[in-house]
C-alpha cells in the first residue's frame, strides 16, 4: 500500500467529518467555518461563520444522507487544500439527487478550517 500524501489525508479526513456532521446535526457545522468564510449554496453567497451555519441549519429538509462517489485534493501554492467531492443525497422522501462540493481549507492554529465552500445540485435545466 502507497502512504497518500499529507493533503489527501487531511482533504478525505475532511470531507469525511463534514458530511457525518452534516447528515447528523448541521448546527455543529459552525466549528469549520471561520468568520471570513465564505458558501455559495446554489448560487446564493454567504460570508461569515453564522450567516452559513444559519443559511444550512434553514435548509428545508429534516433528514439527509449524503453518499461520496469521488473526492479529490490538491494542495495550493498558500498552503491550503483544494478539495473537490462528487456523490449523491437523499433528503427526507426526495429522490436521490447528484451534487459537487468544493472547499478550500486552511490551517489556522493548528486547525484545519474551511474558508470556502460551494454547492451545487447536479441538475440541469435546458429549458
Amino acid at each position: 500500500m502507497v502512504d497518500q500524501p499529507l493533503w489527501e489525508h487531511i482533504g478525505s479526513s475532511f470531507v469525511s467529518h463534514y458530511y457525518h456532521m452534516f447528515d447528523n446535526d448541521r448546527s455543529q457545522l459552525g466549528s469549520i467555518y471561520i468568520d471570513a468564510s465564505c458558501l455559495t449554496w446554489e448560487g446564493q453567497q454567504f460570508q461569515g461563520k453564522r450567516a452559513i451555519v444559519e443559511k444550512l441549519t434553514s435548509l428545508p429538509f429534516t433528514k439527509i444522507a449524503h453518499s461520496i462517489t469521488a473526492q479529490d485534493h490538491q494542495p495550493t501554492p498558500d498552503c491550503c487544500i483544494l478539495s473537490m467531492v462528487v456523490g449523491q443525497l437523499k433528503a427526507d422522501d426526495d429522490p436521490i439527487m447528484g451534487f459537487h462540493q468544493s472547499f478550500i481549507l486552511k490551517n489556522i492554529n493548528d486547525a484545519w478550517v474551511c474558508t470556502n465552500d460551494m454547492f451545487r445540485l447536479a441538475i440541469h435545466n435546458f429549458g
